[in-house]
């Protein structure tokens, strides 16, 4: 997205993601048993607030609707183990918020305090940032009150190898690509396609790979790899990717469409260029 315009915000690139197994208690049994169930409140927000506190000593704070609080199937969890052992400190250690399916944002670490509450937290990161705008919204006209926090996450797939600017080496005419590709609120990816010519023409990723989990409680990656053919006249290609969930929601072709202040939901096809060695 930097590519298109210069956004504030850190250059993530295909990383700054992760794929780990939670244990816990399930936040739809901790309020159960404090009486708190669909039929028994008006709240329509869970916040969560963290021990860590920025430069103003305010403390990180976020919030997600009620209802995926409450559903047995939105697989909230108030986890103290990552991995089969405790969480370690970097992670949110000793209990951290695990919200998935949804932005980063919502799954607070070293959480501290949960409120019941009938609005959003007031906190910077649920008020002030992590929300999107439109291509034409800057700093100097935004107005974070115009847009909603964003809790699910769209369709998103990356290639992990070969690299940008690599050197790849051709082997019978085709060259191979892997990846990851995943998809908000549960949603399961059913489909990647990968082109080597900068979108013009796509095959099917094989194999894809994933857990036996389904739509909507596909919480994990996908796993993909492709061999592609390629131009014997070509010295460099393009390799692009984009992956199709269970809702049959795509990626946008380009960043210019989706271009944001915040450089957040930067879901567009992941196009990388290398040179060909044949």
């Amino acid at each position: 997205m930097t590519r298109v315009k210069a956004v504030k915000g850190l250059s993530w690139g295909q990383a700054a993601i992760g794929n780990a197994k939670w244990s816990g208690a399930r936040l739809c049994d901790v309020l159960k048993d404090m009486g708190i169930e669909r039929d028994t409140t008006d709240a329509l927000h869970v916040q969560f607030e963290g021990l860590d506190t920025d430069p103003a000593n305010m403390p990180y704070g976020s919030s997600i609707p009620i209802e995926k609080a409450l559903d047995p199937y939105g697989d909230v969890y108030l986890a103290y183990e990552m991995n089969g052992e405790t969480i370690p400190r970097d992670h949110g250690y000793p209990i951290r918020v695990i919200v998935p399916g949804v932005v980063g944002a919502r799954n607070v670490k070293w959480l501290g305090k949960i409120i019941i509450s009938k609005k959003e937290s007031d906190a910077h990161w649920q008020q002030n940032d992590y929300k999107g705008f439109a291509p034409n919204v800057d700093w100097d006209t935004v107005d974070f009150k115009k847009s909603p926090a964003i809790q699910e996450l769209p369709v998103i797939s990356a290639i992990c190898e070969p690299l940008e600017g690599g050197t790849v080496k051709v082997k019978n005419g085709k060259v191979k690509l892997r990846g990851y590709a995943w998809s908000g609120g549960g949603r399961k990816i059913i489909r990647v396609d990968v082109s080597a010519d900068g979108g013009k023409t796509w095959q099917a990723a094989d194999p894809l790979e994933s857990d036996e989990s389904r739509h909507p409680r596909a919480w994990g990656w996908s796993l993909w790899s492709a061999e592609v053919p390629v131009s014997k006249k070509s010295g460099e290609v393009q390799l692009c990717v984009k992956a199709v969930d269970s809702q049959y929601n795509t990626q946008p072709e380009n960043f210019e469409n989706i271009w944001n202040l915040r450089g957040v939901l930067a879901n567009a096809y992941h196009r990388v260029n290398i040179k060909i060695e044949q």
